[in-house]
């Protein structure tokens, strides 16, 4: 069992920043990629950003050049920096991380960019 809770999330103006984190419960966590999804209202979640185990990265096309995971396995902790906010960017942000018997996501952080 791997519990994940994000946190981070907050209101802030379009051009502002954010640094949302997803604790782990266990340090397997350490050992596997881990995935930053999205779910805007009316929308179905999509994937934002991943990084494995080694740390290789992979980003959306529209957060690209913008957003930035990291990982410190000392903390069991995963990152994602997120400048130059857009209204678009609103949405619920999750954690996610899949292992052969089943995925875990944590509850969710709020990101709310708006004026």
């Amino acid at each position: 069992q791997v519990h994940l809770v994000e946190s981070g999330g907050g209101l802030v103006q379009p051009g502002g920043s954010l640094r949302l984190s997803c604790a782990a419960s266990t340090t397997i966590f350490n050992i596997n990629a881990v995935g930053w999804y999205r779910q805007a209202p009316g929308k179905e979640r999509g994937l934002v950003a991943t990084i494995t185990s080694s740390g290789d990265r992979n980003y959306a096309e529209f957060v690209k050049g913008r957003f930035t995971i990291s990982r410190d396995n000392a903390k069991k902790t995963v990152y994602l920096q997120m400048n130059s906010l857009k209204p678009d960017d609103t949405a619920v942000y999750y954690c996610n991380t899949q292992w052969p018997w089943g995925d875990y996501w944590g509850q969710g952080t709020q990101v709310t960019v708006s004026s």
